[in-house]
């Protein structure tokens, strides 16, 4: 992160730049998959369904998402009703998933499990 005049801006490594190849696909995304991410039909990303038990637990999960995102200057597609929250990840800057989406999704499964 370089920050001048308090605006920062996050570098990116090249791996962290270019959409994962059918390799590293093998390699990253089962582990996922098998924790209820799914690859979505139409595009180049991954989706799961979040449930919780009531709207503040839902607001608390997508605020520590947030914060994280925030971070990593990569930001969730979701959709939010009462205790439900949607996620999507895709990376738009190359156009499919990225290994910033399989951090994500790794730190998002995180919390959600250590929380909620």
């Amino acid at each position: 992160i370089i920050c001048v005049f308090e605006q920062c801006v996050v570098l990116l490594n090249a791996a962290e730049r270019h959409w994962l190849n059918p390799e590293e696909r093998k390699q990253q995304l089962p582990g996922l998959l098998a924790t209820g991410w799914a690859e979505t039909e139409g595009r180049d990303a991954l989706y799961k369904e979040f449930v919780f038990g009531n709207f503040n637990q839902a607001f608390g999960f997508m605020t520590q998402v947030a914060l994280q995102a925030e971070k990593m200057n990569h930001h969730p597609e979701w959709f939010n009703v009462y205790n439900k929250v949607q996620i999507t990840l895709t990376s738009h800057d190359c156009g499919g998933i990225s290994e910033r989406d399989v951090r994500m999704a790794k730190f998002i499964n995180k919390v959600s499990d250590s929380q909620y």
